[in-house]
């Protein structure tokens, strides 16, 4: 999770996630190369003296400067449409869990193991034991396992929410009326914390989302699920 005074994205738990933290330094070491021009070009007309007036043909920089932009744009967005396409892939879940946002919680439903659901809200500040999170831990944390595709469905039943994980690389709209997916494979075990990230109404700011992520075969020697 994220930290005071961070600076950089949160470590990666998910194949995605590194293929995101990849391609943003990527891009910002183009932004990086493209500052350092324009500056340079700056300084350079800012302290030399101009003792050519006479040129109005410069045929060789007019196309430099129409082609590099086109090559420096088909870099960013090939990799990018690459990551596009990589987080719509849905191939064959091991899981389905079905999320269903609130005004200002979340429903589970886990559709393999005949329906359970259950709800999950914010602990209020009296409720927390030492070591909790104020703001993020909740009541009933979503487990998971590690290292198997998982896939979210997200709906809403009021208002606009948005489903997301940072450090899985997830943020998916749930819309009420409408059925979204997304689907990650966890790689690391451990608890991660998301938080509503739509403007949602007076408590948008109180509907964090827990996963508790789990080796897959602690998860399957039988139920993990403390309600």
């Amino acid at each position: 999770m994220a930290h005071a005074a961070q600076v950089g994205l949160q470590d990666a738990t998910s194949p995605i996630m590194e293929e995101l933290i990849t391609f943003h330094d990527h891009a910002l070491m183009i932004i990086f190369l493209i500052c350092f021009l324009v500056l340079y070009a700056l300084f350079l007309t800012l302290t030399t003296k101009l003792t050519n007036t006479n040129i109005s043909d410069a045929q060789e920089m007019e196309t430099v400067w129409t082609v590099l932009p086109a090559i420096i744009l088909v870099l960013i967005a090939l990799p990018s449409l690459r990551i596009l396409y990589m987080t719509d892939e849905v191939n064959d879940p091991s899981l389905t869990i079905k999320s269903i946002g609130h005004q200002w919680y979340w429903t589970y439903e886990y559709t393999d193991y005949g329906g359970l659901i259950f709800n999950s809200y914010m602990l209020p500040p009296l409720f927390l034991e030492p070591g909790d999170l104020r703001l993020l831990d909740v009541d009933n944390r979503v487990v998971l396992p590690i290292e198997a595709p998982i896939r979210m469905m997200i709906t809403s039943q009021d208002v606009l929410h948005s489903w997301a994980v940072p450090t899985l690389g997830l943020k998916t709209d749930a819309i009420p009326g409408r059925l979204n997916q997304t689907t990650f494979t966890a790689t690391r075990p451990g608890v991660y914390y998301g938080q509503c990230s739509e403007i949602c109404g007076a408590n948008h700011s109180f509907m964090p989302i827990v996963l508790e992520l789990i080796p897959l075969k602690i998860f399957e020697m039988g139920p993990v699920f403390t309600l």
